[in-house]
């Protein structure tokens, strides 16, 4: 009767590198990059939530992707009313701070696929900070963050990133 509850542990301790899904560079912890299916000839967008957990602050600067032409730095701002979405040279990392990239706030607006990217698949991004360097991580195609499916904080709206811009 034992076998079960060994087993169960087993298959548990299997599954969980396959949720994990974080990269480190120094004092930044990279969590869980992700985007959405994208449309034929639509911009797509990327989210990521980033902690740095350093005495000092960095600042991501720049973000691109072999499966994409070019990746831009966007945000989210209410004026007059209308919810716009613009780019911005750098995000700020502040010393002990977990910074979301998330929809309706910080993001990374992805133009020029390569292809279809559809839920399951992945693409590699280079991801560039100010003080800490570079890193290349894995974004994984997603309807929504595993995280928001375990009951996480992300939000599931999709900022307006249908608009032009």
């Amino acid at each position: 009767m034992l076998l079960v509850p060994a087993l169960a542990a087993a298959l548990l301790a299997a599954a969980t590198p396959a949720l994990a899904h974080e990269f480190t560079l120094g004092a930044l912890v990279i969590d869980h990059p992700w985007a959405r299916p994208n449309l034929p000839n639509r911009p797509a967008a990327a989210y990521v939530e980033i902690t740095n957990g350093g005495e000092t602050a960095d600042r991501l600067l720049a973000a691109s992707s072999p499966a994409f032409e070019t990746v831009e730095l966007h945000t989210m701002e209410m004026a007059d009313g209308v919810m716009k979405m613009m780019r911005v040279e750098a995000v700020e990392l502040p010393a002990g701070a977990t910074v979301a990239l998330a929809p309706g706030r910080h993001h990374m607006m992805l133009f020029g696929a390569a292809g279809n990217f559809r839920p399951g698949d992945s693409f590699p991004m280079t991801l560039s900070f100010e003080a800490a360097g570079e890193i290349e991580v894995e974004v994984k195609v997603e309807m929504k963050p595993s995280s928001e499916m375990h009951g996480g904080g992300h939000r599931s709206d999709d900022g307006g990133h249908g608009t032009k811009h």
